[in-house]
């Protein structure tokens, strides 16, 4: 393939939205209308989600890059995740855009995690096209949902350049954007040709040194570590020696094995890139996110990625449960320590800390839904593992206490209000805001410490009967609210080892909720269900009946026993409690005391007491 083209053939959009909106099918559609596929091609749907958790989930968890050609203009594209937990991944692909396009649901409107990705967007400075997509749903109100999309540029500070947005509605499933509602259209051309009219060429300098900044790694089993970004200055050729500046200034030489551009979602090598394009550079080991690749003869830095802090924290160890070895690939701490390194070179909103102990590692991030995906990703990779409680991380300005809050936001029936404000309340919550929006429905506004959230979902998802929705945005740090009680039941805890058999699960099941099913195998100290009161209890779970002449095992058999719920990460780091683990293998998910001796748990009870 010849040389890319310049500058002012190359258009650099982020496309951001709130989770589940329409971001990637539309980016599907875009590649089909801009000739990337033969006709009659058959393609895959959400063809940018090509992670496992991704397909699964109906999200997209980590920003990817492609293009598309129009018109002779290069138009490169970065897919960013929708949630807020992933804010790194939204704040890394930023800075290889010239502008973003937002779509909002032409029903729901702007939500929670539309104010977050829309704030980073401004805050960048980068103009935006807006998008009000889905306006064939039966209960869109596309003008309504405009005036709110104009309600939250106001409310965020847009300036004047950024107000005046160019906006359109679409129906992204079947490739269609028009600039009226009334109008018949049955493409996605005037999108295409607002991108390449409205979205600025990339401000660059061609005859600078060559500078890049490196927004996202990759890995090839061929080329090695794969470092992507933007050429901000200068150009870059297969084969050059360059030179990476890292943060601590350290310059580290290095040479170009080969070069790539995006040609849709696959890779494609090109003899070089000039200022503007997006690239893969091969050859570089030792690279990070937010280092510099410039021109060995004069290497200047550029600055650094900076992303909001972390929150949450949460311990990582190896697994020393009498199962420990059976079912993972990978059990050293050793191993888990390479990988949790390798996952903060990856994730510039991941960070990881030494405890100054062998075998423990706190894992830093945004939520306990983004450490969540971590632990489901190393699962599949066959690590085995514990990992103990999600933690708030707390801070001290001028002696006082801070920790992380939450603008949380709740969508549900009035009948619900009472329940959803009183168990908020409890936690240290403060109403805000309230709305009720016709229909029998209301929305609420809370002020909550984000350490409030860990494990409520569940609880309101219970209260709500399933029909709430709730949605939360980072807000700040504040003065610390006091404690409160994070978990009313207690655990039903093995207290020796075994397998579950059906006579004794019958008779525990009135004290709660089983996680167990018979056939199960249990050690001493897993805790094998929920306890509807609040201490724990320690049960035998292989207890059988007690056979004579009047009484046969086999009435057993008439024994029925509930379903048992199965046990998901989000659901067991969200049920555990300070003194339990939650333990992690490939294929099971189990949930542990800390320790797992009875007689040394209550030693510890005894000894606090």
């Amino acid at each position: 393939m010849s040389d890319t083209n310049t500058e002012n053939q190359i258009r650099n959009i982020a496309i951001i939205a709130h989770v589940d909106h329409g971001k990637t099918t539309l980016v599907d559609a875009m590649f089909r209308q801009s000739g990337l596929f033969r006709d009659g091609q058959e393609t895959d749907e959400r063809i940018m989600d090509n992670m496992d958790l991704e397909r699964e989930r109906g999200i997209t968890i980590a920003a990817k890059n492609c293009s598309v050609m129009w018109q002779g203009v290069r138009i490169n594209m970065i897919d960013t995740p929708g949630h807020a937990d992933f804010g790194g991944e939204v704040e890394r692909a930023l800075i290889m855009a010239d502008a973003a396009l937002l779509l909002v649901d032409a029903s729901e409107g702007p939500l929670p995690q539309t104010r977050f990705v829309l704030r980073k967007t401004l805050e960048a400075g980068l103009s935006v096209i807006v998008l009000i997509n889905k306006i064939d749903r039966k209960d869109a109100r596309p003008d309504a949902v405009l005036n709110e999309i104009y309600d939250l540029f106001i409310d965020l500070g847009a300036d004047d350049r950024q107000l005046d947005f160019p906006y359109f509605y679409a129906v992204g499933r079947d490739g269609i954007v028009k600039q009226r509602l009334d109008e018949d259209a049955d493409n996605l051309h005037v999108l295409f040709d607002t991108i390449v009219s409205h979205v600025p060429p990339p401000a660059c300098d061609r005859e600078k040194p060559f500078q890049m900044l490196v927004a996202d790694l990759g890995y090839s089993d061929y080329l090695g570590r794969l470092a992507v970004g933007r050429v901000t200055n200068g150009e870059v050729k297969a084969g050059d020696h360059l030179v990476c500046v890292k943060n601590s200034a350290t310059r580290v030489p290095l040479k170009v094995s080969r070069l790539q551009v995006y040609k849709g979602a696959a890779l494609c090598p090109v003899d070089s890139a000039r200022a503007g394009d997006i690239v893969i550079l091969s050859g570089i080991e030792d690279v990070a996110i937010g280092d510099t690749l410039c021109a060995g003869d004069q290497p200047e830095a550029l600055p650094r990625v900076h992303v909001d802090e972390p929150t949450i924290s949460m311990v990582f160890m190896p697994s020393d449960s009498p199962f420990s070895g059976r079912e993972g690939k990978y059990v050293q701490s050793a191993k888990i320590r390479q990988r949790l390194v390798k996952e903060t070179l990856l994730n510039v909103a991941i960070d990881l800390k030494d405890t100054g102990e062998r075998d423990r590692f706190v894992v830093m991030g945004r939520g306990e839904f983004q450490l969540a995906i971590l632990i489901e990703t190393m699962r599949r990779e066959g690590f085995e593992f514990c990992v103990g409680r999600p933690e708030v991380i707390t801070k001290y300005e001028n002696g006082q206490k801070l920790e992380p809050v939450e603008h949380l936001y709740v969508d549900c029936s009035e009948a619900y209000l009472g329940v959803v404000t009183e168990k908020l309340s409890a936690r240290k919550g403060k109403m805000v805001h309230l709305e009720h929006t016709g229909s029998g429905q209301v929305r609420m506004e809370f002020s909550v410490p984000a350490r409030a959230l860990i494990g409520y979902r569940d609880t309101f998802l219970t209260d709500t009967r399933g029909t709430g929705i709730m949605n939360a945005n980072f807000a700040g740090w504040e003065a610390f609210r006091g404690d409160f009680p994070t978990r009313l039941t207690g655990s039903l805890v093995a207290d020796r080892p075994g397998t579950a058999v059906t006579y004794a699960l019958f008779h525990l099941e009135p004290r709660g909720e089983l996680f167990i099913r018979p056939g199960d195998a249990f050690y001493e100290g897993m805790v094998i269900g929920e306890h509807s009161r609040e201490m724990d209890v320690n049960v035998n779970p292989c207890k059988e009946k007690k056979l004579t002449n009047m009484r046969a095992s086999g009435k057993d058999e008439s024994l029925v026993l509930a379903p048992v719920k199965p046990m998901t990460v989000e659901r067991a780091i969200d049920f555990i409690r300070a003194d339990e683990l939650v333990e992690i293998t490939p294929k099971s998910i189990r949930i542990r005391k800390d320790v797992l001796a009875a007689h040394k748990r209550r030693q510890r009870l005894c000894r606090s007491a």
